[in-house]
């Protein structure tokens, strides 16, 4: 079912992105990872594998132009784009007095523009394939909490756009899904994978739960997903 189709990954090199990578080419498909650092998403691509079924891409999320020509390197390479994963994303947390000017406009320009600018740059794509667009948004987009105003502000403008460009793509047979995970074991915000982290959700859970939702008869979209650890005692 999922053979030979093609995605795009932003934020691909490591966490998250790279856990979803890894379920996406088990089932066949081709991936295109991108971040900010090629070094990075070369050395990921060869734990991927390192074959034709993996393409790594510099593309900075910030930038219409890097995410419009990324679009067009899977283009060149594959010829078609199925699936669109808006995983690039960053935070940052201080007393709203306290925050710096340049971590909210960072958040911002990452986590809110940039789902904007890879929808912008494969929409057209998205549309011939009859694709799927998804944003990794967060339990932050629902549950606000101190010293996470400007992630908040994000994680919630993440939601909030995805369920928005979901009523005006699905015209266009279009599946577009928002999925807000709780803790994960990521590099996310300076951690430190470890056995400390066994509570958490693991990057291959949200890969499967990726493939799931390819998998999932047309006629149906989960279009808003929450999912969290099963035993936060346990930290």
């Amino acid at each position: 079912m999922l053979q030979d189709k093609v995605a795009y990954i932003t934020g691909g090199s490591k966490g998250i992105g790279l856990g979803v990578a890894k379920g996406l080419l088990k089932q066949g498909m081709k991936v295109a990872i991108s971040g900010r650092n090629l070094n990075s998403l070369t050395k990921a691509a060869k734990t991927l594998g390192g074959n034709d079924s993996v393409l790594p891409l510099s593309s900075d999320v910030t930038h219409l132009e890097e995410e419009e020509q990324a679009i067009k390197s899977i283009l060149n390479k594959w010829g078609k784009l199925d699936v669109v994963i808006a995983n690039a994303g960053v935070g940052r947390f201080a007393p709203i007095d306290e925050m710096a000017v340049e971590d909210w406009n960072n958040m911002i320009n990452t986590n809110l523009n940039g789902a904007f600018h890879t929808l912008k740059a494969s929409v057209e794509a998205l549309k011939a394939s009859e694709g799927y667009y998804m944003t990794l948004a967060s339990l932050a987009g629902t549950n606000f909490f101190a010293h996470g105003a400007g992630y908040n502000a994000t994680k919630f403008g993440v939601v909030g756009f995805t369920q928005a460009v979901m009523l005006d793509l699905r015209k266009y047979g279009i599946k577009v899904t928002t999925i807000m995970p709780g803790s994960v074991s990521t590099h996310f915000n300076d951690n430190q994978p470890s056995e400390n982290d066994a509570w958490k959700i693991q990057p291959e859970d949200i890969g499967k739960l990726v493939v799931d939702l390819l998998k999932m008869h047309p006629r149906t979209l989960p279009s808003k997903i929450e999912v969290r650890p099963t035993r936060p005692d346990l930290k």
